[in-house]
């Protein structure tokens, strides 16, 4: 039989297909489609409820437009598939964190943590410092709870009407509690944006709530102080009554100042560099533990039953953990406080987060985030350049796509690449996503958060803009970092 002689020449080579560079225009295609189909559906069809599924699935249809500029491009399918599998891969951590979250707050609130972390933080209620006793306030509620929208809507409500009864404007009780609520959904564990912007950024969870710390605590510094000289010039009338929400709460709930021990022990944890994923479930846990100990009645309630055995016990916890679950009180505007959806509550985060993981894998399969990295890093050439455009990008998407989420999600996939090329720890991207992307959210009046904080707390945007002085300093206080190189965390090789 005759020998064949293979030469690099031979058919297996053939096919081998080297994909041209995307000019500019090219790789910007999917994400102006992207954000031209967002702008529709959240302003002309859905509004608010457009985090309900359809920016979702938009997301799928930026994928989809991505797609056909690479099919032009001679990517294929395969390589497309294969880059959206590696990068929903990449968050498999951060998915189950947010699950864990999630039931992390429901054993919280039928243990009575989160109830006992706001029974004392009303108590700090002064009419001079009123304006500053609100930021606090907001801030330890909204960091137990991890919602600024539940803390507006519930306590933010009755701080506003007490600041009327004081002669304190409206708009400046707003600021106050917007400034807090979002200090507080910032820095908290819990919060739905506190874990996407680490996971599009590629940093872990409390890296990125440490290293946040370094210019979200100096900016609500600056807000209490501006706070206190503002209350101690302008007159009050009367004192704040909180009698009937304090009592609404103790009749509720056991409250104590040891139910405190069990955040200790999880920040215990956390300072110890235990894994953010087995600190939760410890906390998730003893909160159910301390739940049957300190409030049997509440868990048999949560489990619809009629006595505390072991089967009631299981069932209400585990309801807390994994569905709604909530806590009547005799005051109306605390009732949706003490709501808590559990794991399942943290779905459509989940599902927001595998959508951007779609739409970015295909970007970078057919190189459109490369060569828009490629484009930033030639406008930006230096650092406070690259962190410049990051905010830039961000309150360019709160304006455009009206959507706190997705001013997270799309700059942080765009830039994701650009902060490695520069050897920045993703640690600098997720903290500037939520310096300007998460705070400056409510600032904008046909964004979701500003249209729901306004009608929430009766106050226009107009009227609160100046007050929410956390928020709109945030942006300015990353830059001020940045244009001095002030604790710009370096990439480490591994």
């Amino acid at each position: 039989m005759e020998s064949q002689n293979i030469t690099p020449t031979e058919p297996q080579d053939e096919y081998i297909i080297k994909n041209k560079e995307l000019n500019i225009w090219e790789a910007l295609i999917p994400v102006f489609a992207l954000v031209g189909m967002l702008f529709y559906n959240v302003f002309f069809v859905f509004g608010d409820d457009a985090l309900s599924g359809s920016n979702q699935f938009i997301l799928l249809m930026g994928a989809a437009v991505a797609a056909i500029v690479g099919f032009r491009n001679k990517v294929s399918y395969k390589q497309m598939m294969e880059e959206v599998a590696e990068n929903v891969k990449s968050t498999t951590g951060a998915l189950l964190i947010l699950l864990m979250v999630g039931a992390l707050a429901g054993t919280w609130l039928i243990s009575g943590i989160i109830p006992s972390m706001i029974y004392y933080g009303l108590q700090m209620l002064n009419p001079t410092i009123f304006l500053a006793a609100s930021v606090i306030i907001c801030a330890i509620i909204s960091i137990a709870t991890g919602s600024s929208w539940t803390t507006s809507a519930t306590v933010g409500i009755a701080l506003v009407g007490i600041g009327n009864t004081l002669g304190i404007s409206a708009g400046m009780t707003a600021g106050a509690v917007l400034s807090g609520a979002y200090f507080g959904d910032k820095m908290s564990p819990l919060s739905d944006t506190t874990n996407l912007a680490p996971t599009m950024a590629g940093a872990e969870l409390f890296d990125h709530i440490k290293y946040m710390a370094i210019t979200t605590v100096p900016t609500i510094l600056v807000t209490l102080l501006i706070f206190i000289i503002i209350g101690f010039s302008i007159d009050t009338t009367g004192a704040p009554d909180i009698t009937n929400q304090l009592i609404a709460i103790d009749s509720a709930f056991n409250i104590s100042p040891w139910l405190f021990s069990v955040p200790a022990i999880v920040i215990f944890m956390i300072v110890k560099k235990t894994q953010p994923l087995v600190a939760l479930l410890v906390g998730t846990l003893l909160g159910g533990i301390v739940a049957i100990i300190a409030q049997p009645d509440i868990v048999v309630k949560v489990a619809g039953a009629d006595a505390l055995t072991f089967d009631t016990a299981y069932k209400g916890v585990m309801n807390a953990m994994t569905v709604n679950s909530s806590v009547e009180t005799s005051s109306a505007e605390l009732n949706d406080l003490f709501t808590a959806k559990g794991m399942s509550g943290m779905l459509g985060t989940i599902w927001l987060i595998i959508c951007a993981m779609v739409f970015g894998g295909v970007m970078d399969a057919i190189g459109a985030l490369a060569r828009i990295s490629k484009a930033l890093l030639s406008l930006a050439s230096s650092v406070f350049g690259l962190f410049a455009s990051t905010v830039a990008s961000c309150l360019a998407l709160n304006v455009t796509a009206s959507d706190q989420y997705l001013a997270i999600v799309v700059p942080g996939k765009m830039f994701k690449k650009a902060y490695e090329d520069k050897g920045l720890a993703p640690e600098n991207l997720s903290r500037t996503l939520e310096d300007s992307g998460t705070v400056t959210s409510v600032l904008i009046p046909w964004n979701t958060c500003g249209a729901y904080q306004s009608g929430v707390l009766g106050v226009s945007v107009a009227d609160y803009f100046f007050f929410a002085i956390f928020n709109w300093l945030s942006p300015f206080m990353t830059l001020l970092f940045a244009a001095f190189n002030i604790k710009i965390k370096q990439l480490v090789q591994k």
